[in-house]
């Protein structure tokens, strides 16, 4: 380990501290995202430290028993070059060790994480597009925004579902179950969560949460492409005209690249998704956008 670096479990502000360094990067956090994080894995952030001051941060976030996910993999500008990079990469596989790995890499550093036995599962497209902003109309028949005590059809309010419906068409959805994650997710201050339901039956779920600019929309899962319109029709209920928002698009999945187009929405950043062995199976035809850059 370089000289005078000391790596632990991040305290709560220190968390803080990396959620405000990825804002620094351009990586556009939410609000709340720091509390959410933490719910998936209380000791997932690690912190390098020299002497008292935190130089390089990165999560490590365990989910069940066999998967983890890497994120907010930052040095401190004035503190690259010193080895602190490569020591704290090293302590997250470590506390990773045994599980299938993922994360979501920014172009520069994708040869690296090769060269650490990641492969290339596919990229993350994020969009920017404007509410209120034009665009063709949706064809998903979304409707007026859900009132409470609504008849289970339609749009509905997430929170209104019991929790293990959404749980479920969730874990379908991703390699492990995130049950703590996702109690926090869909409940964030400043956020709107909504369900689908046809015939009495969960077709799909979205979240907005506020970030330092905009708008993300993540996850967005659905069974077809009319359910993700509606979702995202109601999603952006409610947010002020020309506000800016951001979905995360699997391009593998073609209705969720033509969602983003029809509404004219902006290529302004991508990831790869890449794992240390084969890509989970999960059903890429239903994800019309990633929960989050950060925690898969």
């Amino acid at each position: 380990m370089e000289e005078g670096l000391s790596i632990r479990t991040a305290r709560r502000d220190e968390v803080e501290v990396a959620v405000d360094w990825a804002a620094a990067e351009g990586w556009n956090p939410g609000w709340n995202d720091a509390d959410c994080f933490l719910a998936a894995d209380p000791g997932g952030f690690l912190v390098g430290v020299v002497g008292d001051e935190p130089v390089a941060v990165i999560s490590a976030v365990r989910y069940g028993e066999d998967f983890g996910f890497i994120g907010f993999y930052i040095v401190r500008p004035q503190d690259r070059g010193k080895g602190h990079g490569i020591a704290i990469w090293k302590a997250a596989m470590q506390r990773l060790e045994g599980r299938l790995v993922g994360l979501d890499g920014v172009v520069e550093q994708q040869d690296n994480y090769r060269k650490s036995g990641f492969q290339l599962a596919h990229r993350n497209v994020r969009h920017a597009g404007r509410a209120g902003g034009g665009g063709e109309p949706s064809t998903g028949g979304g409707g007026e925004p859900p009132a409470p005590g609504r008849c289970r059809e339609g749009l509905v309010e997430l929170g209104e579902l019991p929790f293990g419906e959404v749980r479920d068409y969730d874990r379908a959805m991703f390699p492990a179950d995130r049950r703590d994650f996702l109690e926090c997710w869909i409940q964030q201050a400043g956020g709107r969560a909504l369900g689908l339901l046809r015939n009495g039956r969960l077709c799909g779920y979205g979240v907005r949460r506020a970030c330092r600019s905009g708008f993300k929309i993540g996850p967005l899962f659905a069974d077809d492409e009319a359910a993700a319109d509606a979702l995202l029709d109601g999603l952006l209920e409610g947010m002020p005209a020309g506000e800016t928002y951001f979905l995360d698009v699997p391009e593998t999945n073609p209705a969720a690249v033509g969602l983003a187009q029809r509404r004219r929405m902006e290529v302004v950043f991508e990831t790869a998704r890449m794992y240390t062995g084969p890509a989970p199976r999960i059903p890429i035809e239903r994800m019309f956008g990633v929960t989050s850059f950060e925690l898969g």
